[in-house]
């Protein structure tokens, strides 16, 4: 779309005649500064993404100096921007966390009611809850007192307290699992690497007592002794309980535990791309067309024909 506009030489438009000459000769100038800022602008970039990139080489050499074995990743199936959770994993993680985990780590932040519909059904949480006991109170004469679980109960700790659960490991304090998977600098491969890292310490190196060799664990060695073995539960969907079975599903549900809201959030994330994208293009059209007529305009100037006298 082209407009022109005609104008007659009056004393003012002489002005705007002589503005309009003026700006389009330093339009080669500006051409010009366009061009410098673009290069600036490249420039910058090229500097900024070379120092961030010798920022992380730097940091890789010095984590590949440090006192734990590298962690070896694994294709997890929630790995991908849009892919969930293995829900059938997370179910057999939750049998291994009451089997096997339970007796040393608590869930302080999950409840029951969050297990209906990712693990179990309702009915089937229900009667879970029932056969825990959980501590209430006080009762009429002011005592606490044990009562099976409910749904809106959470997970029961294993020690009552800090100082118990240390007594009861030497001194060592078994840690929360709820957010292990976020607390922990690649969450997932580290506590699958570090289930399934012991082994014996090389020749020449002694640890102190009651510790165990682990690798993957800071410093090489774990006051937690190795928990998983081939069989040794029974998985209620008939599914062999090998050692990296165990430590994957129990790795799945702990991620579970840290991001319930996973599944969730990469849904709504689907659905923000699927409403934006075509957004993005109704808008740039509308910016088109609401811009059409001033980016394309044309003024041009006529001098008047001298009129005969």
């Amino acid at each position: 779309m082209t407009s022109t506009i005609l104008c007659r030489a009056t004393r003012q438009n002489h002005q705007i005649l002589v503005y309009v000459i003026r700006n389009s000769s330093s339009t080669s100038t500006q051409t010009s500064i366009r061009w410098k800022r673009l290069a600036y602008q490249i420039g910058g970039g090229l500097l900024t993404t070379g120092a961030l990139g010798y920022a992380w080489a730097h940091s890789q050499a010095l984590y590949a100096s440090g006192n734990k074995a590298h962690l070896v990743p694994l294709p997890w199936s929630f790995s991908g921007a849009f892919d969930s959770l293995d829900h059938a994993s997370v179910r057999r993680g939750f049998e291994v966390y009451k089997q096997v985990c339970a007796a040393c780590h608590s869930l302080k932040f999950v409840s029951y009611r969050h297990l209906i519909g990712v693990t179990h059904t309702e009915a089937e949480i229900k009667d879970i809850a029932s056969q825990d006991l959980i501590q209430d109170g006080p009762d009429d004469k002011g005592e606490m007192f044990k009562r099976p679980g409910k749904l809106t109960d959470y997970l029961p700790p294993p020690y009552p307290n800090d100082k118990a659960a240390k007594d009861a490991n030497q001194g060592a304090l078994p840690p929360d699992l709820s957010l292990i998977t976020l607390g922990r600098e690649d969450g997932c491969n580290y506590i699958f690497n570090l289930l399934t890292g012991y082994q014996d310490p090389p020749a020449g190196v002694k640890g102190e007592p009651n510790l165990h060799y682990n690798p993957y664990f800071s410093g090489g060695w774990i006051a937690m002794a190795k928990q998983l073995y081939d069989d040794q539960i029974e998985y209620s969907d008939g599914t062999k309980a090998t050692e990296s079975q165990l430590a994957k599903d129990i790795t799945e549900f702990l991620k579970w535990t840290a991001e319930r809201e996973h599944d969730d959030r990469k849904r709504l994330a689907l659905k923000a791309v699927l409403i934006f994208v075509p957004l993005v293009f109704i808008t740039y059209h509308w910016k088109r067309v609401k811009w059409a007529t001033l980016k394309s305009r044309k003024i041009s100037f006529y001098r008047p024909k001298p009129k005969d006298h």
